[in-house]
């Protein structure tokens, strides 16, 4: 698996190279979402002409307006691509074939029995090969299991050029890498090219290119000898939080019945300047990287004979959470003589973390219906997302609330489930009779408000 043999460019390879480093290479990043987007603007403000390929229709007119449907984003960047001349939007797959370096950035989610679902990848990869030329380099950025973009892209890219009559072979008519993407929407102060990438390629030559083209746009490039490395580190980076957030969450559980703050606990641990790293806990694991990501190693392994249960296990305590939530939510309204059952909760926050529009795998879907199915009358507030949008596993029907005084008095139980940074936990404080806490938001207004009148418990 290997690629770091020293072997000699093909011409291909380097007329690429030359079209790299004078920055005349075309660029086509297909799937224009939060990971295809942000690395548009990498490639775009290192000087490349770009091309954005999506299936979505929507997106398409909506970046050609200069829309943003990415707010964490913001408006300069669609803003930006709107008037350059570098920047070109599109469905057609023709268009797309002009380019000379095609990234996939598309998703890889999981079925409902966890197993890998690669269909994204294999209909980008068959897209790709009915517009296969020699001279492109096509890297995948798409989190996978190893081996992935040496067994199941390559083949289909070849196969692609063959049913056009063209005998094209990875490696010297045309080449493929791996770099996994690294992208955390909402941070503050980071963006696309200062987040250090992993390259490696399926052969020498295609590594190189890759190493030269991100080199030239992302301020910190590493190269690793084989896209197996870069697919089965992305995963390492991402078993690492959900194993570790699965052990707080499940420490949560024990330091409860014991009458002990989880988050005192953790802070006091970080005190320890060696050999700690905090993890927190919460309501369930969002996004699309740690609730999904290390299933497709755990499926892996299994193909070549081996267990992983930590990844199991973690999995397991991890999915739990939205019921131990509903659980807290009950108890304690039940203790403030209040039933569940046509009870009126509010929840804060339904995006899967704070200050993003972002609602992929929100552990605040569950949470909400199974709120719903034991008779609950549910609201929420989200300053970032107006309406719940539908999922593929939940139909939730509710638009944002208003946070207001009466709203939040109204409420016999209020929910957080995201601690997003504009909202007023003072008038929470003041106004709510009940609130259930499962990020520690309340901290400060539990510590200096003097007018606080909520009973707050954590779960």
């Amino acid at each position: 698996m290997t690629t770091s043999e020293n072997q000699p460019m093909s011409g291909a390879g380097a007329a690429l190279l030359a079209k790299i480093e004078d920055r005349t290479a075309r660029v086509g990043v297909v799937g224009l979402g939060y990971v295809g987007l942000p690395l548009i603007q990498a490639v775009h403000d290192a000087g490349y002409p770009v091309i954005g390929y999506d299936v979505d229709q929507t997106k398409i007119d909506m970046l050609e307006r200069g829309e943003s449907y990415l707010k964490h984003l913001g408006d300069v960047l669609v803003e930006t691509l709107k008037n350059s001349d570098r920047f070109i939007a599109t469905t057609d797959e023709e268009v797309l074939g002009q380019a000379d370096i095609i990234v996939l950035c598309v998703p890889t989610p999981i079925t409902l029995q966890r197993e890998p679902d690669l269909r994204f990848v294999l209909g980008s990869a068959q897209t790709i090969g009915r517009v296969l030329r020699e001279g492109q380099l096509v890297i995948l950025e798409s989190t996978t299991y190893p081996g992935t973009t040496r067994d199941l892209v390559v083949p289909v890219l070849e196969q692609g050029a063959v049913e056009r009559g063209k005998n094209l072979k990875s490696g010297t008519e045309f080449f493929v890498g791996y770099s996994p993407e690294r992208e955390d929407p909402g941070r503050a102060g980071m963006v696309t090219s200062m987040i250090p990438k992993l390259v490696g390629g399926v052969d020498a030559a295609s590594g190189t290119l890759a190493n030269a083209f991100y080199s030239s746009c992302i301020e910190h490039v590493y190269p690793v000898n084989s896209a197996e490395i870069g697919e089965a580190a992305k995963l390492l980076e991402n078993v690492y939080r959900a194993v570790n957030i699965a052990l707080v969450n499940e420490l949560k559980l024990v330091f409860d019945r014991m009458g002990i703050d989880i988050w005192e606990v953790i802070e006091a641990a970080k005190t320890k300047p060696f050999g700690f790293e905090a993890f927190y806990p919460g309501p369930g694991l969002g996004g699309h990287c740690i609730p999904i990501d290390p299933f497709y190693l755990s499926w892996k392994a299994k193909q070549v004979g081996h267990e992983t249960r930590f990844i199991e296990l973690a999995g397991e305590i991890n999915r739990t959470m939205p019921k131990h939530v509903v659980r807290r939510v009950f108890e304690s309204m039940r203790e403030d003589s209040k039933v569940l059952r046509g009870g009126r909760v509010l929840v804060i926050g339904v995006a899967y973390k704070p200050n993003v529009d972002d609602i992929r795998e929100s552990p605040a879907a569950e949470v909400i219906k199974l709120l719903m199915e034991r008779g609950a009358e549910v609201k929420y507030h989200d300053p970032h997302i107006p309406r719940f949008p539908s999922m593929r596993r939940y139909k939730i029907d509710l638009d944002s609330v208003a946070l207001t005084e009466a709203e939040i008095a109204a409420a016999d139980c209020v929910l957080i489930i995201t601690d997003h940074a504009g909202i007023d936990w003072g008038l929470i404080g003041r106004s709510a009779s009940l609130v259930v806490d499962t990020r520690n938001a309340m901290a400060l207004v539990m510590k200096n408000a003097s007018d606080m009148v909520a009973r707050v418990v954590k779960a």
